[in-house]
């Protein structure tokens, strides 16, 4: 959430940033929280002139008793009870104000950095990086949908009957490897200094305002209408939130934590290739890194998130791109963010896996998400987070980038884990 002193320190440059980000009538919005703003200030001056007066008199009550003077004292009562009426109307006005203020930038994105580029949708995001070696071939290579089946690796029809579209069933070999990803990426985790934690899968209405995903993505999460509880589209909300309404001592940041879990997304997508297989799924795994960090760090933080996503794709041998995301394209709540995306040889396209991504302290403002400084100042965080990585499309891209005559070669990285060499 934008703060007031943001919004009022350079209003014209989060009008152009909000803009950037597709967000329609910014300034009319903008203009309407400063408004709402002033008329809480003005509902709280009158407030405090009221009981500053009702101070002064109120004293002067057992003044005129001792000198006898009842019916000025009296008098001095009656304005008492009227100014605490005034008081009491004033207070709800000024909380009304502030109320309706914090509803109005709920609905307000967060303001893009300025490296972030101009554009409205995927085609416009930037290439910054691409890695990795393309596999060769067999002719004729299938599709993971295709691979799953004949290694029985992954029963979509069961898990149709026994759920829905969107809720696999990993069998045998498909499982192991599945189990073998997070193994692996957790291990790199904690290898890179995060603390892994092991979060609950569902969390309240203030945990999904706390991350921003109320009220953006309300219609995409899975909602426990009797608990008033919500699955997780990601480890992100649950662990983050864990440093809600906490004040952090500056020694102890960035604090880094990973956490595995599975997320659930009732995101419906296109219809054909783009949402077949694994390609998108209402459940998958997911390894999730989040940061904390002072507003002075946060930038290298992400920076070294990025190279930590990076080297998994590295040692998983995929071929891999990093996109910086244009305005019209990153999330309600980043202010930049970057994609990460492997290419699967057999689909010919590229398949996101990772999103990586600073909030600045746009979620440490709605997470009261503090920390006190070496001058005892207390002054909110920076949060980041990402993924690493996501598991479906990784398995996808590994099923078809490495299948063989002979079978499915397993990325060396992930042997130890698996316990082999090859699906056969």
């Amino acid at each position: 959430m934008l703060t007031i002193k943001q919004i009022t320190e350079d209003k014209e440059a989060v009008i152009r940033g909000l803009e950037k980000k597709r967000f329609e009538n910014a300034r009319e919005i903008i203009e309407k929280v400063i408004a709402v703003d002033n008329k809480r200030k003005v509902a709280q001056a009158n407030l405090d002139a009221l009981l500053a007066e009702s101070k002064v008199l109120s004293k002067s009550i057992g003044a005129l008793m001792k000198a006898h003077k009842v019916d000025e004292a009296d008098s001095a009562k009656q304005k008492v009870g009227e100014i605490k009426s005034k008081a009491a109307l004033l207070e709800e006005e000024m909380k009304a104000a502030a109320l309706e203020r914090q509803q109005i930038l709920y609905t307000i994105p967060n303001v893009p950095y300025e490296e972030v580029p101009e554009g409205t949708c995927a085609a416009d995001n930037v290439i910054v990086k691409t890695g990795g070696v393309k596999t060769q071939l067999p002719e004729n290579p299938l599709p993971h949908w295709d691979l799953a089946k004949k290694y029985n690796l992954i029963d979509f029809d069961l898990g149709v009957k026994i759920t829905g579209a969107g809720f696999p069933v990993y069998v045998g070999l498909g499982a192991r490897l599945q189990r073998a990803l997070i193994n692996f990426f957790l291990d790199e985790a904690r290898a890179a200094g995060y603390v892994e934690i092991m979060p609950p899968t569902v969390v309240n209405e203030a945990s999904g305002y706390g991350t921003g995903q109320l009220p953006d993505k309300e219609g995409q999460m899975y909602h426990c209408n009797v608990d008033d509880l919500y699955l997780i589209p990601t480890a992100e909300v649950p662990v983050t939130n864990i440093y809600r309404d906490v004040i952090l001592n500056e020694k102890d940041l960035p604090i880094k934590n990973c956490a595995y879990t599975q997320c659930f997304r009732r995101e419906a997508g296109s219809y054909g290739k783009d949402v077949r297989g694994l390609n998108r799924l209402h459940e998958f795994s997911k390894i999730e890194i989040v940061r904390i960090d002072t507003p002075e760090h946060s930038k290298e933080s992400h920076r070294e998130m990025l190279e930590h996503v990076e080297g998994l794709l590295i040692k998983l041998e995929l071929p891999y791109r990093i996109l910086r995301l244009c305005g019209g394209d990153m999330s309600f709540t980043a202010a930049i963010c970057y994609d990460f995306e492997v290419y699967s040889e057999a689909q010919d396209r590229w398949l996101e896996v990772s999103s990586v991504s600073n909030f600045d302290a746009y979620q440490a403002n709605r997470l009261q998400c503090r920390y006190r400084n070496a001058n005892k100042t207390i002054q909110l965080c920076h949060t980041l987070n990402g993924s690493a990585l996501a598991l479906p499309r990784v398995v996808a891209a590994i099923l078809e980038n490495f299948q063989t005559p002979e079978g499915i070669r397993i990325p060396k990285v992930l042997q130890p884990y698996m316990g082999c060499e090859m699906i056969r």
